[in-house]
């Protein structure tokens, strides 16, 4: 259940609904599993999966301290490309063969169809879940997703499922690869962050040029000359004090997150007698610890830009 990656969005007009509103919405549009010709399903379940126990979870929304967690899944049919391919071009030099005739773009398109809609009811399937929690009085949405595209997937779904969904991305006043890379060049970074042991360089005259370092000294000599050459930083390895690593990239998403052992730590120091509570107390944590990291992000990048939200308003 802890997060990994975090795309944060600002909602620009308040969210208004109740937790139990919510989960009417998201039981209406629950996940249902492909048809024998679906190639993909996307669909709501609750985010407490299948217990110790066995027991599933029938909750839509999880909520606690005012956070509220919503679980997506989705279901796709693994057809290979190559398969179907192949079995074009058999059907392709049959009709060569025995009607003496080449076989146009057109045809081969609807020979591919044809062979994908005969396929696919004996297709394996593979199923992913996604995650996501709504801070109705910080104006958050915030997904674990490492891309923006998987992101949107979920609120796409949400927004068919509630009617609407005015989000934009989280953006703060400072461009974020200046404000990296000016850390790099000064070995200074904001207050309550320190460096980690990783960043990506890029050449602003050379699209492929690109220098990707792990497990180095960020402060090194040869880092800081490639600074001073003009490339600038695209990704950087951070760490939080009160106990959060990532990786921050040029349009603050947050990847690679981890929680160390301050968080840890909390999560373990409370009893529990089910998986379920267990559940609730991690996603306590997690949420609380997120509100007070995003919010110091922020702040090291200059503020948020408030400026994008009330655009968005007009």
């Amino acid at each position: 259940m802890w997060f990994k990656n975090l795309q944060v969005y600002r909602f620009t007009k308040d969210f208004d609904l109740s937790a139990e509103e919510l989960a009417s919405y998201l039981e209406a549009a629950a996940f249902v599993p492909c048809g024998s010709q679906d190639p993909s399903r996307y669909g709501w379940v609750p985010p407490i999966g299948r217990l110790a126990n066995g027991d599933e979870g029938t909750q839509y929304v999880h909520s606690a301290n005012g956070y509220m967690m919503i679980s997506a899944k989705r279901e796709d049919k693994i057809l290979p490309a190559a398969v179907v391919n192949e079995q074009m071009e058999q059907q392709v030099q049959l009709i060569q063969q025995e009607q003496g005739r080449g076989v146009g773009r057109k045809e081969r398109q609807t020979l591919k169809e044809e062979i994908t809609f005969s396929l696919l009811p004996r297709a394996f399937t593979k199923s992913s879940k996604h995650y996501a929690y709504i801070a109705p009085k910080e104006g958050l949405l915030i997904i674990d997703a490492s891309s923006a595209t998987r992101a949107e997937d979920l609120m796409n779904s949400l927004r068919d499922s509630i009617g609407s969904l005015p989000v934009i991305p989280l953006t703060a006043k400072n461009m974020p690869q200046q404000v990296m890379t000016d850390w790099l060049k000064s070995g200074e970074v904001a207050a309550g962050f320190s460096l980690g042991h990783e960043c990506e360089l890029r050449d602003p005259s050379d699209e492929a040029g690109v220098i990707r370092c792990k497990h180095q000294d960020l402060n090194s000599v040869d880092i800081n000359n490639h600074i001073k050459s003009g490339m600038y930083v695209s990704k950087l390895g951070l760490c939080w004090d009160s106990g959060v690593e990532c990786v921050i990239d040029d349009t603050l998403a947050i990847k690679r997150l981890s929680f160390g052992d301050i968080v840890q730590e909390k999560a373990s120091e409370v009893d529990t007698d089910s998986a379920a509570e267990q559940f609730d107390v991690d996603f306590s944590i997690m949420t609380l610890t997120l509100s007070g990291f995003i919010s110091a992000l922020t702040t090291a990048f200059g503020g948020e830009n408030t400026a994008a939200a009330e655009a968005a308003t007009l």
